[in-house]
């Protein structure tokens, strides 16, 4: 490590509390154990030496030029639902909270945009649009993700297909640098071309670079009537053909997701969300978004006709508020299923192109199971991005565990760059996947990586040891 990091003092502890307040800071063992580690404690166990829970933009700018000042490791954590292992204190030091900075602004009708603090939940700023008759689409699985986290590591979800990732809806952000200075990124603007695009390449960046106090966010009008449709399919292959058979349409579908009857079983028989649709060996789950019946009606004909004309067994319609409720709660509980279902769980997020799915899904599942491990994909088949869900048996031994997901992983990512896809779609690199990142991406990338990182953060002291490590 180029910059040997300072081991904090009780001198560093009084300066974090003077600047913040008593009872918004934890030393040692006052830390709770939960903020040792994000949604996949697989990556990583670390204690932090502080923990603090900033209120305001000040605070923050405060904590970063005093850590820059003393070579102190600072990592900014909001909601800890990453599966990336992110959001951990690797090298100790301060764990600085963004979620008692929640505040959301009102709505600027004219600009038709949100402004809100990064500790604001998705489910909040969603809410908060759809009051004012507007619509604010990223939607991935965790909705009690902090807006800032979801910036950071440009979330994208199951809606991806028609609106986009969170980098398509962030006009501006307002950071702190690791030296203190605060720092906006764009403006309220619908386009901008003033020199080099810094708010994109913050957004993504998975808090390595800055720490996000403020960022606003683009919205769309409310469609005014969705639909889901079902399709059971005889086999995987099946469902993973019908993919580009629902794009060739001329509606654009607002999700497209595909689950194998295992795995609804796994959420069905320990959570108790049952699937209304109990035929087919896997289903594609497809949604439309419309502004008007008419065009609702249309879209869904349309695609109930292509599935069952391609080999669909049904095409099931929930055209109801609650069926569909029902028929995403299924999807949304994969991760908690599977949890419940398992000792412990391993997951890569590879995206490949829409046309290398079903290739992907079957070569994933002899390559975990060559290695003795139960396997099960699920994903947003739109856009490619599966989720190849790794699960640990009862009588596998930690050692067994460990050497088989690896062995796994680097088998998976070599496929996924074959087919020509990338190393992760939404989840991040983090901790979790750095080991593999420079075999995905070359050398030469690497030394880009760092060079952007050196620019924002010459002292290393911004969440260290994520995306990008200096000491190998």
């Amino acid at each position: 490590m180029p910059y040997p990091y300072k081991k904090m003092t009780e001198e560093d502890f009084a300066y974090i509390r003077s600047v913040t307040s008593e009872d918004r800071v934890w030393v040692g063992d006052e830390i709770a154990r939960e903020f040792y580690r994000d949604e996949m404690p697989e990556y990583g166990v670390f204690p932090p030496e502080l923990y603090v829970e900033i209120e305001n933009r000040d605070e923050v700018s405060a904590i970063m030029k005093y850590a820059y000042e003393n070579n102190i490791p600072v990592v900014c954590r909001g909601a800890g639902t990453g599966l990336a292992g992110g959001a951990t204190c690797k090298y100790g030091g301060i764990m600085l909270s963004v979620m008692r900075m929640n505040r959301i602004f009102p709505v600027d009708h004219k600009n038709q945009t949100i402004t809100c603090e990064p500790g604001a939940l998705l489910l909040d700023v969603q809410a908060a649009a759809a009051a004012e008759g507007l619509f604010y689409p990223p939607d991935p699985g965790e909705k009690t993700a902090s807006i800032g986290g979801n910036v950071i590591t440009n979330a994208g979800g199951m809606k991806a297909v028609r609106y986009g990732l969170t980098r398509d809806f962030v006009r501006c952000i307002e950071a702190v640098l690791p030296d203190g200075s605060i720092m906006n990124f764009s403006s309220n603007v619908v386009k901008n071309t003033t020199g080099y695009d810094i708010k994109d390449l913050v957004i993504g960046s998975e808090g390595t670079l800055c720490i996000l106090t403020q960022v606003t966010l683009k919205l769309l009008p409310a469609p005014t009537c969705s639909c889901t449709l079902v399709m059971p399919f005889g086999s995987l292959e099946e469902c993973a053909d019908m993919v580009p058979e629902v794009l060739a349409l001329p509606f654009v579908p607002t999700a497209i997701e595909f689950l194998e009857r295992e795995l609804i079983d796994i959420v069905e028989r320990n959570l108790g969300k049952l699937l209304p649709v109990r035929q087919g060996e896997a289903v594609l789950i497809v949604m439309y978004d419309a502004s008007s019946r008419q065009e609702l009606d249309s879209a869904v004909e349309a695609a109930a006709e292509a599935a069952l004309a391609h080999g669909a067994i049904d095409c099931c319609i929930a055209n109801t508020p609650e069926r569909a409720a029902s028929v995403w709660a299924v999807r949304g509980g994969i991760l908690e299923g599977m949890k419940a279902d398992s000792v412990a769980q391993e997951e890569c997020d590879v995206v490949v192109p829409r046309a290398c799915i079903a290739e992907y899904v079957k070569a994933a599942k002899r390559i975990a199971l060559s290695h003795g491990i139960r396997v099960e994909p699920c994903g947003h088949c739109g856009d490619g991005n599966i989720h190849t869900e790794m699960l640990r048996g009862p009588e596998m031994s930690d050692e067994e565990w460990k050497s088989a997901t690896h062995a796994s992983l680097t088998e998976l990512y070599a496929l996924s760059k074959k087919l020509g896809g990338q190393l992760s779609g939404e989840h991040g690199i983090g901790n979790g996947r750095l080991e593999f990142l420079e075999e995905f991406v070359g050398e030469r990338m690497i030394r880009l990586y760092k060079s952007i990182k050196l620019a924002f953060d010459d002292r290393l002291i911004l969440n260290p040891g994520k995306v990008i490590e200096f000491n190998k």
